[in-house]
């Protein structure tokens, strides 16, 4: 087998031992193992600490007590002698590095060997791909750090996750995850792409094990999970005698690589990529089934019945990306109140409430804190129309209701951190929904060019804020470029819109979404939310790999929160009980811009529903 041409090599020293065995075997075009070797009494619970961290220990074989074989995996194995090199732990501790176990024959008939898939099993595929794979250009074993993310405790086992790190071009991302994906076994897609100190990754150039590898201009660093966490649950849990192999230096079985082509793969199996951030960098994954139902919600919140020529405005995937970005958030900040109706008590328009209750509704249902700042004078209206929504079932737990005012230079940055320190916030990200925007003068303008600022609190300054502090991103949702957030387009809204070169906004977000009716873009954020959190790819991806997958209860409270035809309705009524107006046309009805909640606006909610959650089929 191919591992009788390891076992020759042994003249070699331990060093040039790992490197030429590395080397044949990112080429060797055969399945690798990563290695553990535990007493019988172990066994159990190791490999139920396999089953709930997946990614990073993909189980290809367990061994019978004492066997030295592996026969699904390759013909006349033996487990003391086929990898290149081995660690020898004792309470938790490398005591040694040797070159067989033949040694410790008679302790290894009471321990149980486990056979864990290995990334290099998927470098092959990558070249064949047209993937430059920069630690095999570069002759170097791949580099292996350890993160701050902690792997699922089973037993006496729990450690911290093992990643492998790889740059890659960026113009390659969407190949390396869709052909990774595709290896399961080989520990599937990547766990991380972008900033490695997300991961808790301080100096890329010093890896805890491998060698460090040579970026290239254009190249992302990528996130693999590493069969090393084995390594390291050996090493944390302390047992009292332990083997693994010596990173790098793995067991090559007699299967060959499987790599099945993207082309082939079913929408659902082929994940996509999206930069979300870039300070820190920072991409997402989803697939291209949860992507392509996004871009229909998008489309439909983007209908203009009013026929105000919003569409101008649109900028493709900014739905997708917000979503992403709000996904990996653990704490968001919304904003909303827009006061165009000057001459009444209050002054605030039935476009915006809604869609920001409706993503916090679903925000909330999945583990994320949410707050709302909104307008100081409107605070008191505000909690009675949360609390009515409450009672009356819009919304199941109450949302922090907060005001900003800005006291000085510093207000914005002592706002969004924890003691003003940019490196402790306190939010992930920030959403403008139909919020009045700061135009360039400083004003703020509704459509028919009014100045309203005297009823405007200057929140706009913790967007501006944002943009400076690593790891907070922002989302404006607008249908008129006047809207907080809406920069991002500004110079399309001055070239397109009515009043566009007075009433423009001039603060920009990361991501503008473009909407007929700015509720609607809350509810398609909602769906958007749902759906992601419901594809397994981006699930993975957002657990690191790590855990189990949502229980069918947990679906069914996040399709609990998403917005209805009857929640809606009833919102809408709460708002103008006390005395909120539609914002085209002032009516105090169910009405939203100057269009009836029915048809227009409950129809829309329908199709919303529709692509999110299909009925099941009858057949």
């Amino acid at each position: 087998m191919f591992t009788q041409a390891i076992r020759g090599s042994r003249l070699l020293s331990q060093t040039q031992l790992c490197t030429w065995g590395t080397r044949i075997r990112m080429n060797s075009g055969f399945l690798q193992a990563n290695v553990v070797i535990l007493h019988k009494n172990l066994a159990d619970d190791f490999e139920a600490f396999c089953r709930a961290n997946g990614s990073p220990l993909p189980l290809l074989y367990r061994s019978q007590t004492g066997e030295w074989g592996c026969p699904p995996l390759a013909a006349n194995a033996d487990i003391r002698t086929d990898c290149p090199q081995y660690c020898v732990f004792e309470n938790g501790v490398l005591t040694s590095k040797v070159a067989d176990l033949l040694a410790y024959t008679s302790q290894l008939q009471n321990m149980v060997s486990f056979y864990l898939g290995c990334s290099f099993s998927f470098e092959s595929a990558l070249e064949k791909a047209g993937v430059p794979v920069r630690n095999v250009e570069q002759g170097k074993n791949v580099s292996m750090f350890r993160t701050a993310r902690s792997c699922q405790r089973v037993g006496g086992f729990e450690c911290p996750l093992v990643v492998t790190m790889r740059p890659v071009p960026q113009d390659k991302l969407d190949i390396v995850a869709q052909c990774t994906h595709l290896i399961p076994q080989a520990h599937g897609g990547p766990v991380h792409i972008g900033d490695p100190a997300m991961l808790g990754i301080r100096d890329l150039n010093q890896p805890e094990y491998g060698d460090p590898v040579e970026f290239r201009p254009g190249d992302v660093p990528v996130f693999w999970a590493c069969g090393v966490t084995g390594v390291e649950a050996v090493q944390c849990s302390k047992p009292t005698l332990a083997f693994t192999h010596s990173p790098g230096c793995m067991f090559v079985t007699d299967k060959e690589d499987m790599a099945a082509s993207p082309l082939t793969v079913k929408p659902s199996e082929c994940p996509e990529t999206f930069c979300i951030t870039q300070n820190p960098q920072h991409f997402s994954v989803a697939s291209k089934a949860t992507v392509q139902k996004i871009r229909q919600l998008e489309e439909i919140a983007v209908e203009d019945p009013g026929q105000r020529g919003i569409r101008v405005l649109f900028v493709k995937d900014e739905l997708i990306r917000s979503c992403l970005a709000l996904s990996h958030a653990s704490s968001v900040l919304i904003t909303t109140g827009f006061p165009t109706h000057f001459k009444y008590d209050p002054p605030e328009e039935t476009d915006g409430p809604p869609g920001a209750i409706a993503m916090a509704a679903t925000l909330q249902a999945l583990g994320k804190r949410v707050a709302v700042v909104t307008d100081q004078r409107a605070l008191d209206m505000h909690r009675k129309i949360v609390q009515d929504a409450m009672e009356r079932g819009v919304i199941k737990t109450a949302v922090p209701l907060l005001s900003f005012q800005n006291t000085g230079p510093d207000a914005a940055i002592h706002f969004l951190c924890h003691d003003g320190d940019p490196n402790k916030p306190r939010y992930d990200h920030l959403v403008a929904i139909e919020r009045s925007g700061r135009a360039s003068d400083g004003n703020y303008y509704n459509m028919r060019m009014v100045n309203i600022k005297h009823l405007v609190d200057p929140i706009d300054d913790l967007f501006i804020a944002a943009s400076s502090i690593p790891g907070i991103s922002t989302t404006g949702i607008g249908d008129g470029g006047n809207e907080l957030g809406m920069g991002k387009v500004k110079d399309l809204v001055k070239a397109h819109m009515p009043n566009g070169g007075v009433i423009a906004c001039d603060v920009s977000a990361d991501f503008a979404v473009t909407t007929g009716v700015s509720n609607w873009g809350g509810y398609a954020v909602a769906y958007g939310l749902y759906l992601l959190n419901c594809c397994p790819i981006h699930l993975r991806y957002l657990q690191c790999g790590l855990g189990q997958p949502p229980t069918a209860q947990d679906q069914e409270a996040w399709a609990n929160s998403l917005p209805t035809v009857e929640k809606e309705e009833e919102f809408l009524s709460i708002l103008v009980k006390y005395g909120v107006r539609s914002g085209k046309t002032a009516n105090l009805a169910l009405e939203v811009d100057g269009l009836t909640f029915h048809p227009t606006h409950s129809d829309i909610i329908r199709r919303l529903r529709e692509v999110t959650l299909p009925a099941p089929s009858s057949s």
